[in-house]
Parts: C-alpha cells; structure tokens; sequence
C-alpha cells in the first residue's frame, strides 16, 4: 500500500464528505441558525419596544394623575364655593322664617292685645253698671240698656 494512494484516497473521501455536508446538512444549520438569529433579534427589539412603551406608560400616568388632581382641586373648590352658597341660602330662608315667626307672633300679640282690650271695655262696663246700680240703688236693665252699653264700650 501506498502511503500517497492512501492520503490522495482519503482526501477524496473527505471532499466528497464535505461536499455532501455542504449541500444537505450545512444549509438546514445556517436556517436554524438564522431563524434563532431573527428570534433573538425580534426579542431584543420587543424588549427595547417594552421599554420604550414602559416609559411612555409611565409619561401618561403621570400625567393621569397631575390632570386628577387639578380636576380634584376644582371639584374641591366648587364644592366650598356651593356650601358657601347652601349656607348663605339656608341662613336668608332662616332669616325669613324668622321674620314670619316674629310677624306671626306680632300678630297673635295683637290680637291677644285686641282680645284683651275687648275683654277690659266688657269688664268696665258691667264694674260701671254694677257702680251705677249701687249709686242708684236700684237694678240697671242691662237688656234695656245695651245701646248705653255699646257707646261706653266704644268710648272706652
């Protein structure tokens, strides 16, 4: 056996074994590794995405929450301004249910004063009658003399 046969053989053989994986196995490798290459790159992308969209989200409550509490800060202020104005109202109708009070009062006064006034004149004139009838000495008709009595009580 030659040594050169044997190496010219095997040389063959080796080309021939690096031929056939060049044309069946080597590109099915270079696809999975080009797949797995377009996977991690698209991670890395959804990554860098996530965080900007992180950013963003976190831009917008932020903002979300600074737009809340201005609108909080205006509810809050329209709502003393409308207890300010409750309470302004509440006191003006309480100021006119006491002014109804004390007119009514004033006018149960007055008619208590009237009713009293009435009572007073019916009073004197019989004390005058019965004053009369004792000067007299004698009985006073009172049926007679209700004319009497009615101009005493107007006068008095």
């Amino acid at each position: 056996m030659n040594i050169n046969a044997t190496l010219f053989g095997e040389a063959i053989w080796f080309g021939v074994f690096i031929w056939i994986t060049m044309k069946y196995v080597w590109p099915p490798i270079q696809k999975a590794i080009a797949d797995r290459q377009a996977l991690i790159a698209d991670g890395l992308a959804a990554g860098e995405r996530g965080k900007h969209e992180l950013e963003l989200a976190g831009k917008r409550s932020a903002d979300s929450l600074r737009e809340a509490k201005v609108k909080s800060a205006e509810i809050i202020v329209a709502a003393e301004k409308r207890a300010l104005q409750v309470i302004e109202e509440a006191k003006l109708a309480a100021k006119v249910e006491a002014d109804k009070v004390v007119v009514a009062a004033q006018a149960e006064i007055a008619q208590a004063t009237e009713h009293a006034r009435a009572e007073l004149r019916s009073r004197v004139a019989e004390l005058a009658v019965a004053g009369a009838e004792r000067i007299l000495k004698r009985e006073v008709d009172a049926k007679g003399h209700a004319e009497i009595l009615a101009a005493l009580k107007q006068e008095l």
